[in-house]
């Protein structure tokens, strides 16, 4: 197999018709020898996606599926889908159509080149609220700034990475997921291509505030010691004006004996002092919120159905991925 195709499903019934019509008018001009599949995950749709996926999959042999149990996030089902390839190049694609795959070949040629990487950095992004746009570009800026690693600013998931890349991410068994970061720390040589980001072809994204905070939180933390560094450089600097200010009050109370009594400046220490460390306590508590998860070693995701053949539906070594009797067609 040549390429596969990885392609996230959350409520997309408005999308996936088109998306699949070009995609195949994309990829069979390429004549790859080996040919290609797609990797449908349909990660708890609530509309007719799944049904979508399933007759393409009976008139296509090259559609597989994969059905999760409920929605277990955007990050877990590209995982799911990277445990379940077998192209030696793999493309990772959302289905709103923002991404275009008319951009698939040129990837694909690129990595050709010599890479094993190539992913698409956003030149503009339409069809987005300015809040949106904002938020997105001081996260990015933000993480390049603070992380140890060097993350691609302006891109997302869009890409086309070698079976080595693909086999490094299977050996990361983290639960909170963040595939651009990890993908970037794994290293080898990479390269992007520029494209304009199109508006959402139909539907509503699933990408709320709360869940892109959660992405943004996962990819902190997963790559950067930062926010715990500023916990304690922060009580550190606390703790001096607490000492400068209680050098005064000493000097007030028994040198210049020029005070007042009263509880003012008391309460604007303690409501300050109290607030540094619940803010110290709520940084320290995420890393460890995401330490145990990882030692409780649940499975990434529960399969429900799936039509991939018993060998490749095993999941990769350390997905941590879990089969409930599949059904293979």
């Amino acid at each position: 197999m040549d390429l596969s195709v990885i392609i996230p499903i959350y409520n997309e019934e408005e999308n996936i018709p088109a998306l699949y019509e070009r995609l195949r008018g994309v990829l069979d001009p390429m004549q790859l020898p080996g040919g290609y599949e797609f990797i449908f995950i349909n990660d708890g749709s609530r509309d007719q996606s799944l049904a979508l996926i399933q007759t393409l999959a009976t008139r296509d042999e090259r559609v597989r599926y994969i059905n999760f149990s409920r929605n277990f996030g955007h990050q877990i089902a590209v995982t799911a889908g990277l445990d379940c390839t077998r192209g030696e190049a793999v493309a990772i694609i959302d289905a709103d159509l923002q991404d275009p795959p008319e951009l698939i070949p040129q990837l694909y040629a690129t990595l050709r080149e010599g890479y094993e990487v190539v992913y698409a950095k956003r030149r503009s992004r339409q069809g987005e609220s300015a809040a949106k746009k904002l938020t997105a570009k001081l996260f990015y800026r933000l993480l390049a700034n603070i992380t140890h690693i060097s993350i691609p600013v302006d891109t997302g998931d869009f890409r086309v990475i070698s079976r080595k890349v693909v086999e490094a991410l299977r050996r990361m068994p983290e639960q909170s997921k963040f595939i651009r970061g990890q993908i970037s720390w794994i290293g080898y040589r990479q390269t992007y291509l520029e494209y304009d980001r199109a508006e959402r072809a139909g539907g509503e994204t699933g990408y709320t505030y709360r869940k892109m905070m959660k992405l943004a939180l996962d990819g902190i933390t997963a790559f950067s010691d930062f926010p715990l560094k500023v916990a304690t450089i922060s009580g550190f600097l606390v703790s001096g004006v607490a000492f400068t200010v209680m050098l005064y009050t000493l000097y007030s109370r028994f040198v210049t004996r020029d005070y007042e009594p009263g509880w003012a400046s008391l309460m604007i220490s303690i409501l300050f002092l109290g607030g540094v460390q619940l803010i110290a306590v709520g940084i320290i508590g995420e890393y460890i919120a995401r330490l145990n998860a990882n030692v409780r070693q649940r499975p990434l995701y529960i399969v429900s159905d799936t039509n991939l053949p018993p060998a490749a539906s095993a999941p990769g070594a350390g997905a941590g991925a879990g089969w409930s009797t599949p059904m293979a067609s």
